[in-house]
């Protein structure tokens, strides 16, 4: 892996991925290629370590005429495909954008690592890889006493998001088998950390909390998530690039299975200890209880003992220490939240998704 191709680079996992490698691989180049929609920002590429390394390019993964021209001119080896829509409650209110980027955007990056590495044959076949990152949802809801998903666990996706992603991850499957493209794919559980928007679970409840706002909780908050902390999954990304086999698909999880309501609680006690004398303390007290989503899946888990056994990665961080490390990290970059809030496309959503249901105290 030398000349890297990072799809999303400018979100919230892909941003993550990209400090960590030029961190820790100094022999590595990165071309960021992302849209920056509303969920990416330039902002979460601010301070990277040896920023000469890395060339950000602003584009659409559904335009072929750009990603061959990147393929070709920085004779690209290896893609790491983050970009996706991949909030599900958006994907209700607007599927037509997911089926654009999670489909169309990976067929597209399909076909042209195909002409380039397969039909031109510019880089010697073993020294090439597309590393396609998806996600548990895929897979669908569990039953309380089910097992944890595994990577032969059928796919049942109930939203259009998951249904966007559980169509990109055959695709991937499809151009091996039929074209012999040396693909990985993954599959992760909810990741958290910094430089999240704050349109998901764990940002939101922090930010909404900082400034003694309702914490909206969908339900009765006993849906079920594994939690992954974003450095975390970004080593495991590696681990799979170094180590991974070929045609091969690993879950990445955190080994965890709390119920969302206890995910708020321990935000605000984490909240609480921090800051003792604010105004909004105790924070629990700002929990309130909102309609739920359609079709919301109750269970998500993962088994992870195939990336465990077979490539010796393993969660570095429990729950308790990255929602802390998370609560702070949000405390001490006050610039970054300010100038994402700034952005009328996050004002809209949280009023759009969250003004009209409702709710009452906890």
């Amino acid at each position: 892996m030398r000349n890297l191709l990072v799809t999303g680079g400018a979100g919230f996992i892909g941003s993550n991925f990209i400090r960590l490698t030029l961190a820790q691989r100094p022999e590595v180049r990165i071309f960021n290629l992302d849209a920056l929609t509303y969920a990416g920002s330039l902002e979460n590429l601010r301070n990277l370590p040896d920023p000469d390394r890395h060339v950000f390019v602003q584009g659409d993964i559904c335009n072929r005429e750009l990603v061959d021209r990147l393929l070709h001119e920085y004779n690209i080896d290896t893609i790491v495909h983050f970009a996706a829509e991949s909030h599900v409650d958006r994907s209700i209110l607007g599927p037509g954008q997911f089926i654009q980027t999670n489909i169309i955007g990976t067929f597209t990056l399909l076909e042209a690592a195909r002409q380039v590495w397969l039909n031109e044959k510019r880089l010697p076949i073993d020294q090439v890889r597309f590393h396609h990152v998806s996600t548990d949802e895929v897979f669908g809801s569990l039953a309380p006493l089910d097992p944890p998903f595994n990577e032969t666990t059928p796919y049942a996706p109930n939203s259009p998001y998951s249904a966007s992603k559980a169509s990109s991850d055959h695709l991937v499957r499809a151009y091996l088998h039929t074209y012999g493209l040396p693909v990985t794919l993954t599959n992760c559980s909810n990741n958290y950390g910094p430089y999240q928007f704050p349109e998901k679970l764990i940002p939101l409840m922090i930010l909404n909390a900082l400034e003694g706002k309702r914490l909206p909780v969908y339900g009765d908050g006993k849906q079920v998530r594994d939690w992954l902390y974003v450095e975390d999954h970004c080593e495991a990304i590696l681990a799979v690039l170094d180590r991974g086999k070929v045609g091969e698909t690993y879950n990445i999880g955190g080994n965890n299975q709390p119920f969302n309501i206890e995910i708020v609680t321990a935000i605000c006690a984490i909240l609480d200890e921090l800051l003792p004398d604010s105004p909004f303390a105790p924070h629990d007290s700002l929990i309130t209880y909102v309609t739920d989503r359609p079709g919301h899946d109750r269970r998500y888990a993962m088994n992870i003992s195939k990336i465990e056994r077979e490539l010796g990665w393993h969660p570095k961080e429990s729950l308790q220490t990255g929602l802390e490390k998370t609560v702070r990290w949000y405390l001490d970059h006050p610039e970054w939240v300010q100038a994402i809030r700034q952005t009328g496309d996050y004002k809209t959503w949280i009023d759009q998704n969250y003004t009209q249901r409702g709710g009452k105290k906890s």
